[in-house]
């Protein structure tokens, strides 16, 4: 699913002062974009799997007996560890090499992948899940930051970013078609079984493709890891989010909820203390003097909250109201998976150039309230072609947005910072998602319950729960565009 201006913050266009001069960058043009397609295939991947399983989940809860609030943790698990260990991986990846990193994440992935098709229960599943989350924050977390030092020169970054953003953005709606057709044709188990033969490619590929940075070459974990600042990183958002899921079950103002609530941003406001004592703190505090940083992070957050409603309620509507299968659902994605990945990959990068990535973000911004906010008067017995292309073409806004923000996103980053500026920005997008799963769907269901107890029809009050998700999305992201307007005031043309 994914500009900050500060004066202290270069550009994006701006090379990296040592990164271009780095002995250990690939020289070649060719061996920079074989390197990036592995990097490519390694973030396809991730995002595959935290897509995939929308669509197979009522399949994997009649199969594993999941309860309706069980099943939730098939989505959570993932995101909650992808999300809380982005920021250590990054700084390990800074200290002991990133295409270390990533090649131990990506095996960890492939493996966990294979036990999480085998899973016989709700237990190993959900087991399986987080081992999935680690493995896909030790890659994401050092991605980009590979993929800045490799693509100094300002055209051809912007072209790796396109291409980059250009699979995130795409695979997120893939995913879904991708989970319903094997869940159709196959079973469940094969949405896992599928990232076998990816993850094997990937760790082939990366060998000799990935260069060796000098972190490689470096002091690795004596310059110090700051394990309870990520112990305190790791609590805090986990907490947080099983409050959200359990709100609903305690109620939103029981002693139960404020009370781990409570607990949750004191874990939190005892990370941000560490790092600014810790000799080696896990996010120097000094990545958020740049608003371009800080912006283009919380921007990203609120987006991808707000855009769970559309990854995963509309899957939900299509198939819980209309009717939809599981393959059909998948299809019925197609426009949105389409029209995203074909403006990220040609349309982005010259719109950024020629506009600065400010104004290409605020442009994707808008069509996404616009495409949430149609969400918001879908009927019960809609038509497919009136009620949901529209939304599935507006969905090209994303497109726009996710490459120019990741562009601002990284922009502050120098070589030392740039595993750390990657973890970040990815932390923030999957910590978004799983706020997204937390909130929009908790309400929603609180939403339809409230009116099957009154004796409304099934339909009618899910579709309702569906709509509360939906207007709560829009606003989310109305505030995303505000903050991107006001924060990210730099937005140059090239």
């Amino acid at each position: 699913m994914p500009a900050t201006s500060a004066p202290a913050a270069p550009p994006i266009a701006s090379p990296i002062a040592s990164a271009a001069s780095s002995p250990a960058a690939p020289r070649g043009l060719r061996s920079r974009w074989t390197a990036l397609g592995v990097l490519s295939t390694g973030v396809l991947m991730t995002v595959l799997d935290g897509s995939i399983v929308t669509v197979a989940m009522p399949a994997i809860q009649n199969d594993l007996g999941f309860t309706p609030a069980g099943l939730s943790w098939v989505v959570n698990a993932y995101l909650i560890a992808f999300g809380s260990l982005l920021l250590l991986a990054g700084r390990l990846g800074d200290l002991i090499g990133r295409k270390r990193m990533f090649l131990a994440g990506t095996g960890v992935f492939t493996g966990a992948s294979l036990l999480a098709g085998f899973a016989g229960s709700p237990e190993v599943l959900i087991a399986a899940r987080f081992l999935q989350g680690l493995g896909s924050a030790m890659a994401a977390a050092v991605s980009l930051g590979i993929l800045i030092t490799l693509f100094t020169e300002p055209r051809e970054r912007a072209k790796a970013i396109a291409v980059f953003s250009f699979t995130g953005a795409a695979g997120a709606s893939l995913g879904q078609v991708l989970g319903g057709v094997l869940t159709d044709a196959l079973d469940w188990h094969w949405i896992f079984f599928i990232n076998l033969p990816i993850g094997l490619a990937a760790l082939a590929l990366a060998l000799p493709a990935l260069p060796a940075d000098r972190a490689d070459a470096g002091p690795g974990l004596r310059a110090g890891a700051d394990v309870i600042g990520a112990l305190l990183v790791t609590a805090g958002p986990m907490l947080g989010i099983f409050t959200v899921v359990e709100a609903e079950r305690y109620g939103w103002i029981s002693a139960h909820t404020l009370g781990l609530g409570t607990l949750s941003v004191a874990l939190l406001a005892g990370f941000t203390a560490r790092q600014a004592k810790a000799r080696t703190p896990l996010v120097p505090l000094r990545i958020f003097r740049s608003r371009t940083v800080v912006g283009a992070n919380l921007v990203q957050m609120l987006m991808v909250a707000a855009l769970f409603s559309f990854q995963v309620l509309v899957a939900l509507y299509l198939q819980n109201v209309l009717g939809y299968g599981a393959a059909e659902t998948g299809l019925a994605m197609l426009p949105a998976a389409v029209v995203i990945g074909g403006v990220s990959l040609f349309a982005s990068a010259p719109l950024n150039a020629r506009f600065g990535e400010r104004g290409v973000l605020l442009a994707g911004l808008s069509l996404l309230v616009a495409a949430l906010g149609l969400l918001t008067r879908l009927p019960v017995h809609a038509d497919y072609v009136t009620d949901l292309l529209p939304v599935m073409l507006l969905a090209a806004g994303f497109g726009l947005a996710l490459p120019a923000l990741t562009a601002l996103g990284m922009s502050g980053a120098d070589e030392r910072d740039a595993g750390l500026a990657s973890g970040l920005f990815n932390t923030t997008q999957q910590i978004g998602m799983a706020l997204g799963v937390a909130v929009l769907s908790t309400l929603a269901a609180a939403r339809t319950d409230s009116l099957l107890s009154t004796g409304r029809e099934r339909a009618a009050a899910l579709t309702s729960g569906y709509h509360l998700a939906f207007g709560i999305g829009t606003g989310l992201m109305v505030t995303a565009l505000v903050v991107a307007a006001t924060l990210l005031r730099t937005g140059r043309r090239r």
